[in-house]
């Protein structure tokens, strides 16, 4: 592991293509408890709504979160989905200069209805037809003005009409003239359609069926893989084997099963995204291809445990790899690397939030109430200026600096991450915590975080707080006793000073 930590610390950052479908996933949480009297079917009451991307998307996440450069390329529609499109893709750093837009379809969009983290329905909203010859001509086109450009060529293929085979034949042809790795995400049961690509990276069951042979033992896995690398004319092949982890074998023999890295597996959603993508981003940065599968496999060990299509980062597989930031104060990545590293160790994680501006009895004894219930507390902290936002001009007393100096020589603090915003929503929904831990006197303002965290199976604890302390009290306190002090080192006329 040692090795292969150093190579991802000092990896170049390689430019990559996605091109493939593009899919916009939208994910609606609710709860569905009861049964309509109207049919035999559950009621669905909606609660909050969130888009995230999938397919060709979800693919250019993981590339960039890993540490590359990513450009999609690929059909939206002439709606609203497409503006959604555009947008997630800035939002997650990625280059939406190949949006081509189609306007006899819509943008692919999954709606997926959630009670508790288990899919209770899905709605789907696509077309399957191949574009026009005009509208391939533009993607033709903008292949030939930018692929030279690229270390890598990833396609992403859901099945949605993108990559026809027209298209396939001429991409793969213009990125072996430039000796670019082209590697697929594939569909269906005919592979030959992708003849001439680097590798393919199918998933056991979908092996079987482009096969017609079943994968039941070492020796049938080699011989359908290497049914694979004639039809396709690869140089390899990778084939993702579940809980039996992946196996990959190249044209001239070399072939390994690496173990699963999974720990525990949630929710299989844009696996095979994070697979292809971190592929793509080894072989684009140079690296051998058991270096790329053995990075591909950590990172599917990592997204199979979160909820929906999930990017894994750079600094996640570090910290799988035995990175160690070695502080208590993390920031974002730091942040990334370590929950990985806790969840690898299952321990329960405690989430809970404050300004804790002059550190007092009733902090300590809060703190260690929410200790109490799990094995590792993660504290978000406010920074100065959402303090005065929330506090007024005259806080902070103490700067973040010194909070986080006071907060990290505490046994029960074990992370500390400072957040600027006005709630702590993104910061409790990037650590997902097990416990979300608050003051009793949130109970009739709402908690914030509430929903996520009970939605991905967690808890909500609300925590009474140590009588008679109080920051805001104790500062009036000090400013009424600087007051008087002042008064007395100030006297009137006629004052024992004057004598």
């Amino acid at each position: 592991m040692t090795s292969l930590l150093q190579t991802l610390e000092f990896i170049d950052s390689p430019r990559v293509l996605v091109f493939g479908d593009l899919i916009l996933d939208r994910y609606v949480d609710g709860n569905a408890n009861r049964v309509s009297p109207e049919a035999p079917v559950l009621v669905f009451s909606s609660g909050f709504s969130y888009f995230r991307l999938g397919g060709a998307g979800n693919v250019a996440a993981n590339v960039v979160s890993a540490g590359g450069e990513a450009t999609c390329l690929g059909y939206v529609g002439e709606d609203e989905g497409a503006q959604q499109m555009a947008d997630l893709l800035r939002k997650n750093g990625i280059d939406d200069r190949g949006l081509i837009v189609d306007k006899s379809r819509p943008t692919t969009l999954k709606t997926r209805f959630v009670s508790k983290t288990h899919q209770v329905l899905r709605v789907d909203e696509e077309s399957k037809e191949v574009a026009s010859r005009e509208v391939e001509d533009r993607v033709l086109h903008f292949l030939d003005e930018h692929l030279g450009g690229f270390d890598a060529l990833l396609l992403s293929d859901y099945g949605k009409g993108v990559l026809s085979l027209r298209l396939l034949n001429e991409v793969i042809a213009r990125a072996k003239a430039l000796d670019l790795p082209v590697l697929v995400d594939p569909k269906g049961r005919d592979f030959s359609k992708y003849r001439g690509a680097t590798l393919i990276t199918p998933n056991k069951k979908e092996a079987e069926e482009a096969t017609g042979f079943k994968i039941d033992s070492a020796t049938s896995l080699e011989e359908v893989a290497d049914i694979l690398i004639e039809t396709g004319d690869l140089k390899s092949v990778v084939i993702t084997l579940g809980a039996e982890g992946i196996f990959f074998k190249t044209k001239d023999g070399k072939k390994r099963i690496l173990p699963t890295e999974a720990k525990s597996v949630f929710d299989v959603t844009g696996a095979g995204d994070t697979v292809v993508a971190i592929l793509g981003l080894g072989l684009g940065a140079g690296l051998d291809l058991e270096s790329s599968v053995r990075l591909a496999n950590l990172a599917a060990g990592i997204v199979v445990g979160r909820f929906g299509t999930a990017a894994v980062s750079r600094e996640e597989l570090l910290g799988v790899l035995g990175a160690d930031h070695g502080s208590k104060i993390l920031d974002e990545n730091s942040l990334a690397s370590t929950l990985v590293k806790l969840r690898s160790e299952k321990k329960r994680i405690v989430f809970s939030n404050g300004c804790f501006d002059l550190l007092h009895p009733g902090h300590l004894d809060y703190l260690a109430k929410a200790k109490s219930y799990g094995d590792v507390l993660i504290l978000g902290v406010n920074d100065d200026e959402s303090i005065r936002r929330a506090k007024g001009p005259t806080r902070p007393i103490c700067p973040l600096k010194d909070r986080l100096l006071m907060l990290s020589g505490l046994e029960i603090v074990d992370y500390l991450i400072p957040f600027g915003e006005d709630t702590p929503l993104n910061l409790i929904q990037k650590i997902s915590p097990d416990v979300l831990v608050k003051g009793e006197d949130w109970r009739d303002k709402g908690v914030v975080g509430r929903d996520w965290v009970e939605a991905h199976g967690g808890q909500v604890v609300l925590v009474p707080f140590l009588e008679g302390y109080s920051t805001t009290r104790l500062v009036e306190r000090i400013r009424s006793q600087g007051s008087q002090a002042n008064l007395g080192a100030n006297p009137g006329p006629g004052s024992n000073a004057d004598k």
